[in-house]
């Protein structure tokens, strides 16, 4: 991933998007704010890149083991309720 300030870098939509189309792009603006620029592939592709992530999956696999707030049965008898 590559960074780009644009409080200093002076590019072309043209050549970020060229950029873009080789690693996605980070885009910071004189004021701080960031943005990311990235080519949208095809999603089976984007599937595999998230699969890959280890933190992302880290983080999923600690939530799976998080304890449910509500069972199934008090979600229904909430839901009978109303």
């Amino acid at each position: 991933m590559k960074t780009i300030d644009l409080g200093t870098a002076s590019l072309t939509l043209k050549k970020l998007l060229q950029l873009a189309g080789e690693e996605n792009v980070v885009l910071r603006t004189a004021d701080g704010r960031t943005f990311v620029l990235a080519e949208i592939d095809d999603f089976a592709d984007e599937v595999v890149r998230v699969a890959q992530n280890r933190s992302l999956m880290a983080l999923l696999d600690e939530r799976s083991k998080e304890a449910p707030a509500h069972s199934l049965d008090e979600v229904r008898k909430q839901l009978k309720a109303k």
